[in-house]
């Protein structure tokens, strides 16, 4: 596969991705579609807006990027077209894979220390000593009286952004490598023969 069909092809990978995780970080401060407990109830793990930061807005710079690296670049296509948007995709696609990182740690966390809920009377993040083992034992889940269905909620949102954003590390891993060859090979598509 030439690297700018490539580029192209991760690009229209990672505009999906990003929008994915954009909505899902949006979900996530509505617990249960109400805005109730939107001002100081909900966990730090959302308010960090890793979703819509990291795995949104950082890599969706490096898939425009991609997609612009698909095409022909200022030097025409052939072996020595395209370098310079090759060059600007490969520094992108590094600065989303950090965005990315950043979507996978904080969700990871998200998962781990599990939502802040009211339980017994008292407000508090109630399976933070679990390290986890809560997400195996859905009859703790109902422990939680509000939000109601907090606990269903944030790990359905925090695991389909730890999906994404591991989906995105590939991706813009790869275009990082199809970025380099790029612009040490340029693209290996003929130049097209201008009709006479």
């Amino acid at each position: 596969m030439c690297t700018g069909k490539c580029a192209r092809f991760v690009g229209l990978s990672l505009i999906p991705l990003s929008l994915v995780c954009i909505v899902a970080n949006a979900l996530l401060l509505v617990p249960n579609g109400q805005t109730t407990w939107t001002k100081d109830r909900l966990s730090l793990q959302v308010w960090l807006m890793a979703g819509f930061i990291g795995g949104g807005l950082m890599v969706l710079c490096p898939a425009i990027s991609a997609v612009r690296a698909g095409g022909k670049g200022c030097c025409g296509a052939g072996c020595c077209g395209n370098r310079c948007r090759m060059l600007r995709s490969f520094f992108c696609s590094a600065f989303g894979m950090l965005g990315a990182i950043y979507c996978l740690s904080v969700s990871g966390a998200g998962l781990r220390i599990g939502p802040q809920c009211l339980m017994d009377g008292s407000w508090a993040y109630h399976f933070q000593q679990t390290a986890g083992s809560y997400l195996l034992n859905r009859t703790q889940w109902s422990l939680c009286v509000e939000p109601p269905g907090v606990v269903y909620w944030n790990v359905t949102l925090f695991s389909l952004l730890v999906a994404a954003s591991c989906l995105e590390i590939l991706l813009c891993g790869v275009q990082l490598v199809n970025a380099s060859i790029g612009v040490f090979c340029g693209d290996c598509r003929k130049k097209e023969v201008a009709p006479h």
